[in-house]
């Protein structure tokens, strides 16, 4: 399915971005792994997998090293197809109301999850450009159709993604670069069982369940699939579209 794309996948390190590599690979695409931290584990399952993958360390806010991160894969493998933009602040966010959010932290987020989509998708746009298409795919989330409650800031930012992705797919009108967003629901992880002590998260992971139509937890195996498809020669007239996968919390 990606049989010799070469894939950029931010936040890579762990968590759904290390699922969203190994699959990658393992679809044959050669995948950059890129992450402020260190990539070691994700390359060495790759590998191990016999997957072909490198590493690519840097800050996605920084527009120097979202540069360095795009010349890693190009100066490696030519070119671009792929960029997977999942990197986002969400692991040790506390749930609490808006008021009490310290701005240092809104700033953070906003800083990440934004700005670094943006460094990220314009770092990327001359080799695809130069190439005559390639796809973005970037990670939004479901609760921006929610107003859910306890992180503002988070909910904010996943919305400016969302709205980021529908005007970048005009931006790029003509280009044969697609964008779309991927928008899961809440998906069992290290960082989201660490936003609150185990008995608030036992509570809000019952009530997530009882929201959702299909009664089980998302994994970050549940969300690798539809990355692929937009990925994909398939989803060729697929852009400007947000998917959401959540097990049915957000239906019509």
């Amino acid at each position: 399915m990606l049989k010799g794309r070469v894939c950029i996948v931010t936040g890579a390190a762990r968590g759904i971005g290390r699922e969203f590599a190994l699959h990658f690979a393992g679809l044959g695409a050669r995948v950059v792994a890129a992450d402020r931290l260190s990539c070691e584990a994700t390359i060495r399952q790759i590998e191990q997998a016999s997957g072909e993958a490198i590493p690519a360390t840097g800050d996605v806010t920084s527009a120097g090293d979202a540069a360095a991160i795009v010349a890693t894969a190009v100066n490696a493998f030519g070119r671009v197809d792929v960029l997977l933009n999942n990197a986002a602040l969400y692991g040790g966010i506390a749930i609490r109301g808006f008021e009490e959010i310290p701005e240092p932290e809104w700033d953070r987020v906003m800083s990440v999850n934004v700005k670094g989509v943006w460094q990220m998708c314009r770092a990327v746009a001359a080799p695809m450009r130069a190439q005559g298409g390639g796809r973005i795919i970037n990670v939004a989330s479901n609760v921006i159709f929610m107003g859910k409650p306890g992180f503002l800031h988070y909910v904010a930012s996943k919305g400016a993604v969302w709205a980021l992705t529908g005007a970048l797919s005009r931006e790029f009108s003509g280009s044969g670069v697609t964008v779309n967003a991927l928008a899961p629901g809440y998906t069992a992880t290290e960082a989201t069982r660490s936003m609150a002590d185990a008995e608030t998260v036992r509570e809000l992971e019952a009530d997530i369940m009882r929201s959702q139509s299909v009664k089980r937890l998302i994994e970050p195996s549940d969300l690798v699939g539809t990355a692929a498809f937009l990925a994909s020669d398939a989803a060729e007239l697929v852009t400007g579209q947000t998917i959401t996968v959540d097990g049915g919390t957000i239906t019509g």
